[in-house]
């Protein structure tokens, strides 16, 4: 066990989901916050003590709020492949080249397709296994809901990226009520979702841009793709509940859309290459929490104790206001067990 590991697993603490809610309300947490949207099949087992049990939701989400609780998250994300396989939106064939086409996998291409298109019923999902999932909780944790992706990504993957920038232009009205269509659908799964006293806050995931721009125009994710997330936000806070909004790539221009019109509570995923969070948190951090932002090529390629350092100082930066310590994106199995136990122990740290 290194230096680092030894240090989160010795000063083990209770969860107490009331710390991210400080961090996502502006108030100060007692203690630093940690959060993940989500870790590696090999992490989970390390800090859970136990391989991953293959089937039984009472045995797999006892297995995953463990290791999250071993880790010292006050949360546990709960996301749909694993407890909502059944809210996917079906998409054609995709090649396994690791370059294809934007457009491979499309299936909505006009208007007969649409008529066509066999879209899920988020209505009939089996939203009781959230009341299973919540026997399984630790004391004082409670779970994070994330969505079957969100409308940009869904449009991505079912009318394709270039078919979509040309169909905005040539069949506006097409483009419309496609995005209503997947729009209304996860507005009915967060709704359902929030019925459920166990989910102490939901993440509206959904990609928005590339590492220079937005992937349509701002204007154009106004009009397709934010009406839906603003509505999303409003049934969470009409059930007292935060928003966390995961997006990648460079919002800059949206930004203020995020905060003032859609109104969301947290902000995550960050890349250096497009702004490191210590100066998303300058710029915003008055305004939105910002959550996680170590970046995933820093925590690859840099020492342990330079990865440590640049934690503790967004600790020290903030002051935890308005900001937990996390990966700028999730922790895949290329990041090291060290890395990432070199950035969570700043957290561990007595002041």
């Amino acid at each position: 066990m290194t230096t680092y590991e030894r240090r989160v697993r010795v000063r083990k603490r209770q969860p107490r989901f009331e710390n991210l809610l400080d961090v996502l309300a502006g108030r100060e947490p007692p203690r630093p916050t940690l959060f993940e949207f989500y870790l590696n099949r090999k992490l989970y087992e390390r800090l859970a003590g136990r391989v991953c049990p293959e089937e039984g939701l009472v045995e797999r989400t006892r297995f995953f709020a463990d290791a999250f609780a071993a880790a010292g998250y006050d949360h546990v994300t709960l996301t749909t492949p694993e407890f909502f396989p059944e809210s996917r939106f079906p998409t054609g064939e995709r090649g396994q080249e690791k370059s294809h086409s934007l457009n491979e996998g499309a299936v909505i291409t006009d208007e007969a397709s649409f008529e066509s298109y066999p879209w899920p019923d988020m209505e009939a999902l089996p939203y009781e296994r959230l009341a299973v999932a919540a026997d399984a909780l630790p004391d004082g944790m409670k779970a994070v809901v994330s969505g079957p992706m969100g409308v940009m990504e869904i449009l991505n993957d079912i009318v394709g990226y270039e078919n979509l920038c040309f169909m905005v232009i040539e069949n506006p009205g097409l483009a419309m009520r496609i995005s209503t269509e997947i729009g209304s659908r996860l507005v009915t799964f967060y709704r359902r979702c929030l019925d459920y006293p166990a989910i102490g806050a939901v993440i509206a995931n959904d990609d928005w841009g590339f590492n220079t721009q937005t992937m349509l125009s701002p204007d154009d994710l106004r009009r397709y793709v934010f009406p839906w997330h603003r509505e999303i936000a409003k049934l969470a806070h009409d059930a007292g509940r935060p928003v966390i909004l995961h997006s990648c790539g460079q919002l800059e221009a949206v930004m203020d859309d995020v905060i003032d019109d859609l109104k969301m509570d947290g902000k995550h995923s960050f890349e250096d290459a497009i702004l490191p969070v210590e100066d998303a948190y300058d710029r915003w951090g008055n305004s939105i929490a910002m959550l996680g932002g170590i970046d995933l090529g820093f925590l690859c390629n840099e020492p342990l104790d330079r990865i440590h350092n640049r934690s503790r100082a967004m600790i020290e930066k903030t002051g935890c206001i308005r900001y937990a310590l996390g990966s700028g994106n999730s922790i895949p199995e290329y990041v090291s067990d060290d890395a990432y136990f070199a950035m969570i122990s700043a957290a561990f740290e007595e002041a």
